[in-house]
């Protein structure tokens, strides 16, 4: 399925060259493999550290069925992204602004029904459309958890896939069979860890996910690079349920501070 997916992205991408050469909007997909790691808040959380930094960001939850960025954002916004894929509005009328300078949201929509999506790309085409737009400096795309086609569809046509994990055992499982299907078309995999007390513990596992991938004879040219950890804090999910970002109460905070070492590896490492 992947194979398939990704042949069909590299024809959308070669057709959309001309639009792809002149937008400075890059596109970085987050996803996780495992639900309930803390992927959604991990991406609301960076788009804003991102924003302060100048960058002119754009979010698009595309949990379909699950829709919670919106939650993160506190706003309710009138139109959604299946607003725009199944051809009602435009991709500037389901652009929804939040409190945050320079922040953007593309909602979702719960309970959206996955047979209404049959072909594979018709959600993809708003990334080249936000691309087309070229007023962004980053497309962030918030995956829903798992790795069904609809999440295999926006990692194929983007170059910069960022997994968020923990150290649970079935979430490593997880992020495993994200590398070996990655692996066969990809050049790279971003990893940072949530919920981990320190740095080291995360570049330990890397390290050997890495060398389970060598033992298993994965893509040799195939990059593993880890960007860093998130400590766990009662502050963050204290925050969630509030509707407020935890970077953005807390910015001193040494949680804070590890996201932002984060980001720093994060924009080195990205195309």
């Amino acid at each position: 399925m992947f194979n398939a997916i990704s042949s069909q992205a590299s024809k959308l991408i070669n057709l959309t060259k001309k639009t792809e050469h002149i937008s400075k909007t890059r596109i970085i997909t987050i996803t996780s493999g495992k639900g309930g790691v803390g992927k959604s808040t991990f991406t609301a959380n960076i788009s804003y550290l991102l924003s302060k930094r100048g960058f002119k960001i754009a979010v698009i939850d595309a949990d379909i069925g699950l829709a919670n960025m919106q939650v993160l954002f506190d706003i309710k916004p009138k139109l959604t992204l299946f607003d725009y894929v199944e051809g009602r509005n435009t991709i500037s009328e389901v652009i929804s602004n939040t409190r945050f300078d320079n922040i953007s949201l593309i909602a979702g929509k719960s309970g959206y029904r996955y047979a209404n999506l049959k072909n594979s790309l018709v959600l993809t085409r708003i990334v080249d459309d936000l691309k087309s737009l070229n007023i962004y400096d980053f497309v962030l795309i918030d995956t829903g958890a798992g790795l069904n086609e609809y999440v295999q569809e926006f990692l194929s046509i983007s170059n910069n896939v960022l997994a968020v994990t923990t150290t649970d055992p079935s979430a490593l499982t997880d992020v495993y069979a994200l590398m070996k299907m990655l692996s066969i078309k990809k050049e790279k995999l971003l990893l940072c860890f949530n919920h981990t007390k320190n740095y080291q513990i995360g570049d330990t596992i890397t390290n050997s996910l890495v060398n389970l991938a060598k033992n298993n004879r994965l893509n040799k040219n195939f990059m593993v690079k880890y960007l860093g950890n998130v400590s766990t804090s009662a502050n963050i999910s204290t925050t969630s349920r509030l509707r407020k970002l935890f970077a953005h109460e807390f910015a001193s905070d040494d949680i804070t501070l590890e996201l932002q070492k984060l980001i720093d590896s994060l924009l080195i490492n990205i195309k």
